[in-house]
């Protein structure tokens, strides 16, 4: 017969159990996501619009009352006039008063410094314009 160690017990082996299954599930979904969106996705075809004068031949659907361009030289053209970066603020502020419904659309020439993106953009936020749309061209 065997006798009961009183006193003496086995150490109890807790194993914390993660139940995995959920995680997998999101994960294979997020994947096939992926897998039927990325032959959708045609990144390569979008471009920057090129430049103040090509500008004119993107069609709108509606013709635009503030038209900001930069060209390949870092120039900063509105509404097809040559402004400086120092004047645009100004400028930009009285056609705000003029047409404050009006969105501001840019053509950025993709030869341009990403620096007069950021002027004209800190202007057109600086005159109280609450958008700027990038009119950018499918090739």
């Amino acid at each position: 017969m065997r006798r009961k160690m009183s006193g003496v017990r086995e150490p109890h082996i807790e194993e914390s159990l993660i139940n995995l299954t959920p995680l997998i599930d999101v994960v294979f979904v997020v994947l096939i996501m992926f897998i039927l969106v990325a032959p959708l996705l045609d990144i390569d075809r979008i471009a920057l619009a090129e430049g103040p004068q090509k500008a004119e031949k993107i069609n709108l659907r509606e013709k635009p009352q503030i038209k900001l361009s930069v060209d390949s030289q870092d120039r900063i053209h509105l509404n097809g006039t040559l402004v400086s970066a120092k004047d645009l603020k100004r400028t930009l502020i009285r056609l705000h008063e003029a047409h404050p419904d009006e969105t501001p659309k840019l053509f950025q020439d993709k030869k341009a410094h990403f620096g007069v993106y950021q002027t004209v953009k800190n202007a057109v936020e600086a005159s109280g314009f609450a958008e700027l749309d990038v009119v950018l061209s499918a090739q």
